[in-house]
Parts: C-alpha cells; structure tokens; sequence
C-alpha cells in the first residue's frame, strides 16, 4: 500500500525537527561572545539614548538647587528581519523511496545554512563599521574618531588605525579609558574582551598570555597580563572579513545587541497541485548597535 503525503509528512516531520535541531546547535554561536541578546514583540525596536546630568554645582547657603535636563540625544532603530529558506521532495522521489535519505541530508545541510546566515549577519556589524554609510542613530559610523555629543565628541576607534600589537592595544586601552559621557563626563570604561579574525589569533595569544613582552630580548613583563587588563581574554570570529581589523568589546552597557522577535521554527507540509513534500525554517532577529562606546576598534590596512 502506497503511503500518502499527508501519512510521510506524520512519520518524517518529528525525526526531521530532531535532526534540524541537532545540525543547528552544533554550530558555534559565535556572536553570543559579541552582542547581548534581548527579547523582541514588535517588527522593530528603538532605544532611546538619554544625556545624563552635567558636573553638580555648588548650592550657596539659603539658595535654591540647581536643576538640570536629562536630554534625549538619539534613537537607534532596531528592524527585525525574517530569515527563511525551503527544500522540497519531489514525489517522484517519494514514489522511488528517496525520501528517507533525501530529507535526511537536505534538512542537515538546511540547519547549516540558517546558522552561518545568523553568523554572517552579526559579523556584517564590526564588517561595515567603519563604513560611513552604514550609519548609527548619532549620524556617525560604528567606529569613528568624532562620534557627536553635547560637550563635544568622544573616540572609539585608534586616530591611526594599526595592525594589532602591544603598542596599539595599549593605546586602545588608554582612548577606552578616556571615553566620556554626553555631558562629558569620564565614565570609566574599560576593555573586556579582544576580538580578532582568525588570522591574528597567534599574535593575540601571545599579547594576552606571554609573562613577558613579546618580541623582546629584555625581561620586561607583560603589562596588559600583569594589570589583568582585557579581563574575558580574546575571542575568534571566523565570520570576520578582514585580516587585520580587530576589535575591543568595552564594559559600557547598550553597545552591541541582538535582538529576537521569532525563534527559529520549522514546519513541513505536502503541496497537492506538484505532489512534492516540502520543509521550511524560519526564524525573525536583528543585530544593531545603542551606543557606540560599547566596542573599540582598529580599522588596520
């Protein structure tokens, strides 16, 4: 007895799901180490950055406080997009018994494509950052040396984009503690995490790990390991389309985000008119970024 469309996709659907799931999570979720994942309920989302208060006055005696207005400076717009892709079974396969083995690589090679889409996606945020047309809520690029604030501008990228070395990771570190708030005011800021193409992770290893300076005969220590700087190490981005540019994740909050509005899902279902069987993923997701003190970066040639 031939087995209909309706009976293959009851039997093929849960084992697909399981084995989609399975090819899905084994691939590293590599923008987990670069953005903050948030929840989404709407087709977009904005986050509107306020200024703060300037420096506090001195108030004489008998006589009134001063106030001051938290203004709004901008808002960054997050868009969700909807990531799809299909495959379907022809029913002259299902007629064949190619089904089974069909649908098996199909789905596997469907998970790997909906992963290294995501991969892509959140690489293509530090990829156009210095990339003007590419433009955040302040009207500047990602990384740029005269991001606008009330009181002035403030840096997140080297005045001279360098290859990576200890001289210009410490300037790195140096301009991150330099950053300042809308008003002006120092903030702190410090340098988390190094994030480097795949090609700089033998440089970065011995910049972060070595006791003493690399590429010396002296018996200097190494600075950045001995003050603990850079506390979350360095982490590889093999989605990262330029060899030399590297980056520095700040501890200043609302930098990078991803935000989630549908999770991945897949359905499947029999079509009457071609006979096929067909299998779908979707899933909705925006990677953007708030405030650009968020991340550091080199823009090396």
């Amino acid at each position: 007895m031939a087995i209909s469309r309706a009976q293959l996709v009851k039997e093929l659907e849960p084992g697909l799901n399981a084995l989609f799931g399975l090819e899905y999570k084994s691939y590293a979720n590599e923008h987990a180490e670069i953005f903050d994942t948030e929840s989404s309920d709407r087709a977009f989302e904005e986050e509107v950055m306020l200024s703060g208060f300037a420096n506090a006055s001195v108030k004489p005696e008998g006589q009134g406080v001063q106030f001051d207005d938290a203004q709004e400076t901008f808002t960054a717009r997050y868009t969700n997009e909807t990531i799809a892709l299909a495959f379907a079974i022809t029913e002259e396969a299902i007629e064949d018994n190619l089904y089974d083995r069909l649908a098996s690589r199909y789905t596997k090679a469907l998970a790997r494509s909906m992963a290294n889409t995501k991969q892509v996606k959140a690489a293509a945020v530090l990829n156009n950052g210095f990339n003007a047309s590419f433009a955040g809520g302040d009207g500047k690029a990602l990384f740029a040396t005269d991001h606008p604030t009330i009181a002035g501008s403030f840096k997140n990228e080297l005045e001279t984009g360098a290859d990576l070395n200890e001289t210009s990771l410490e300037q790195a570190l140096i301009d991150i503690g330099k950053m300042t708030d809308e008003r002006g005011l120092k903030i702190a800021a410090r340098g988390m995490k190094l994030i480097i193409p795949s090609e700089l992770q033998f440089t970065a290893d011995r910049l972060m790990k070595s006791e003493g300076r690399t590429g010396t005969a002296d018996n200097d220590i190494n600075a950045i390991r001995n003050m603990g700087m850079i506390p979350q190490g360095y982490t590889v981005n093999h989605f990262l389309t330029n060899s030399k540019k590297w980056f520095v994740k700040t501890d200043v909050p609302n930098g990078l985000k991803h935000f989630v509005r549908s999770p991945i899902k897949t359905s499947m279902e029999g079509d009457f008119d071609t006979g096929n069987v067909r299998y779908k993923a979707r899933e909705r997701y925006v990677f953007g970024f708030s405030d650009p003190r968020g991340i550091f970066g080199s823009d090396a040639t």
